[in-house]
């Protein structure tokens, strides 16, 4: 089962690819969503928005997560293995971070979490990480926490071997893949993996 969450950041300006998908709107997202995409659920205290839609779920506004933190664990209980997020950048940059943080939370519970933004393709992931056709795009992997270790990488301009990324430094920012098939391995911690996108498309 396919889930998609609508955030209240940056409004996305591509296609969104709502197919066969459970489809939950956060609070302001519908401001900007509302005639683009027919959302399922409509979510949130909707202290953003400024009033309640029509059949929404609505949350206090003090509470312990985020709108877009409600709308993935509904998604994952209602059994969505695979989970995309548009309008998730832009605006406030705490809110960015903290959506960071719900790629990673999928990836804890075993489930696929990317976020599109009008600018990046954001995911976590571990293991053989495996890039096909995308030669010239631009690359750039993050630890999520500490440090991750790659252990061998193949397709990329800058070679990854043996290395560690860690916090606090911005190694691993701005590759590009050369080859139609790349690849590289973590096999200690968790990559932040961005894919910057090419203009009109992915």
């Amino acid at each position: 089962m396919r889930g998609v969450i609508l955030l209240n950041g940056e409004p996305h300006r591509g296609e969104i690819d709502c197919e066969n998908s459970r489809i939950v709107c956060c609070d302001g997202a519908y401001r900007w969503a509302n005639g683009k995409v027919k959302s399922d659920l409509v979510v949130g205290d909707f202290d953003s928005l400024g009033y309640v839609p029509t059949g929404a779920i609505v949350y206090p506004p003090e509470k312990n997560a985020t709108d877009g933190e409600i709308a993935l664990e509904l998604l994952i209980n209602e059994g969505c293995t695979e989970i995309a997020i548009y309008g998730g950048g832009g605006g406030r940059e705490d809110h960015f971070f903290g959506n960071l943080q719900l790629l990673y939370a999928a990836y804890c519970k075993k489930v696929r979490a990317v976020m599109y933004t009008n600018y990046t393709k954001i995911s976590c992931a571990s293991g053989e990480i495996v890039w096909q056709g995308k030669a010239g795009k631009t690359l750039s992997l993050a630890p999520v926490g500490l440090s991750a270790h790659i252990m061998e990488s193949e397709g990329l301009k800058y070679p990854l071997c043996d290395l560690t990324l860690r916090a606090g430094s911005s190694r691993g920012v701005s590759n590009i893949i050369e080859d139609p098939f790349a690849r590289v391995v973590c096999d200690e911690g968790v990559l932040f993996v961005f894919e910057v996108r090419e203009e009109g498309k992915w």
